[in-house]
């Protein structure tokens, strides 16, 4: 047959069997390690195993009363039956920019605010709305399971600056300074710190917002733990004291945390006008609005009374005090204490390669797979968080369950030779 009478091969004639059955971008996403880990050890106690988990952040208190009794009463209003507007019940975003006021001192109209399906879909939306393909984010890490896939998805490619214990978990404006090239258009700041923590101080929060102004990077910060800080350290908002930042930096929050709202899924953004006008374009295709119940739920939570969280942060602040202590009792183990959120990040560096009931563990995450097996302990291991060598634990869980839990893990790693 002449090469003119060859078959054309085009995209229709490619049999389906070849072809990928999940799209790339897709398929490049990996499962959320926290929710992987906690989902382990729901189905391992189901199974009948005494299995207690310190994976998920999440609360383990109700959500207060009048938060609840508010979303009971907007059930039976045939308002919240209907379609309301993608960005937000307005009274919910002008309730939403003075409670950022009078928590942090930041100043914004209601319309830089948009009402998202909880903090983790802020995240996403904040990265899909300012970041085009090739564009790189900084993100000091230890780092949040979620923030890279996110940035992925939106087409950037995530830069990591690390930072370890020695540094309090946190990164330098020199080390950030060394991570920039021509194609950085964004920084990513959690304070305090989900998986570490670290809260940074106003002058290192200031330093690193002035460098931004400077070479014209975004912040994207992540303030969800603003109000859970302990020993009398604050949480400041970083375009608060670097104003001149304000019309470069989104400012994601949530009512998960400092309500014990995780399943209500109700989160914001915050920014210039015109970035929350586009990310409210894109969620009236995305999502539409957010359940108008749980919108209502949240307008009672950031409209009312701080005490609730007081009486919840008294908690994690023992419970902090408690697992610190036992963790660093542990030979191998070097727990910092943390200053904010409801997590710990010890070391685990000095058991790795030391023999634990006939099995020599080289990574955290064979470390971690061994404790789960044998003190049937669930953590999850610093891989998740880009730094291998470490556990995160949760310490949003009951008194007596951290202590058993602590307990048995520390007699399986105390036998480690």
């Amino acid at each position: 047959m002449a090469a003119s009478d060859a078959p054309t091969v085009t995209s229709d004639s490619v049999s389906p069997a070849v072809r990928s059955r999940v799209s790339a971008r897709v398929g490049g996403i990996a499962e959320s390690a926290t929710l992987a880990v906690d989902a382990k050890a729901k189905a391992l106690k189901a199974a009948g195993r005494p299995v207690i988990g310190f994976g998920a952040g999440e609360p383990d208190f109700p959500t207060p009363a009048p938060i609840v009794e508010a979303a009971a009463a907007a059930c039976a209003e045939a308002r919240n039956h209907r379609y309301t507007p993608a960005a937000g019940l307005p009274e919910l975003r002008e309730a939403v920019a003075a409670k950022t006021a009078r928590d942090t001192g930041y100043q914004v109209a209601p319309g830089q605010v948009l009402i998202t399906n909880g903090g983790k879909q802020a995240v996403y939306q904040a990265f899909a709305t300012i970041v085009d393909p090739g564009d790189e984010v900084l993100l000091p890490a230890p780092y949040w399971t979620t923030y890279p896939e996110a940035i992925g998805l939106a087409g950037g490619v995530p830069v990591e600056v690390q930072s370890d214990e020695t540094t309090g978990y946190m990164v330098t404006v020199e080390q950030l300074e060394a991570a920039r090239t021509p194609r950085t258009k964004v920084l990513l700041f959690c304070s305090p710190s989900n998986p570490t923590g670290a809260v940074y101080p106003r002058e290192q929060v200031e330093a690193i917002g002035r460098w931004a102004v400077e070479h014209g990077i975004w912040v994207i910060t992540d303030e969800i733990y603003e109000h859970l800080t302990y020993d009398g350290v604050e949480a400041v908002s970083m375009p608060v004291v670097v104003p001149e930042l304000a019309d470069t930096c989104i400012v994601v929050n949530g009512v998960a945390k400092t309500y014990a709202m995780t399943g209500w899924r109700v989160g914001w953004l915050i920014g210039p006008a015109d970035v929350i006008k586009a990310a409210s374009n894109y969620q009236s295709h995305l999502t539409s609005n957010v359940c108008n119940v749980a919108q209502r739920a949240a307008l009672a939570a950031v409209s009312g009374s701080l005490d609730a969280v007081a009486d919840m942060r008294a908690a994690f602040d023992r419970r902090r005090q408690t697992i610190v202590k036992m963790l660093s009792e542990i030979p191998g183990v070097n727990c910092p204490t943390p200053e904010g959120a409801f997590y710990v990040y010890p070391s685990v560096k000095g058991l790795l390669g030391k023999e634990i009931r006939g099995v020599r563990a080289t990574t955290s995450v064979e470390l971690a797979a061994l404790v789960l097996e044998h003190a049937e302990v669930a953590v999850v291991p610093g891989e998740a968080f880009g730094t291998p060598g470490y556990f995160r634990l949760s310490y949003a869980l009951g008194d007596e369950d951290l202590v058993t839990g602590v307990t048995r893990m520390a007699e399986l790693l105390r036998e480690a030779r």
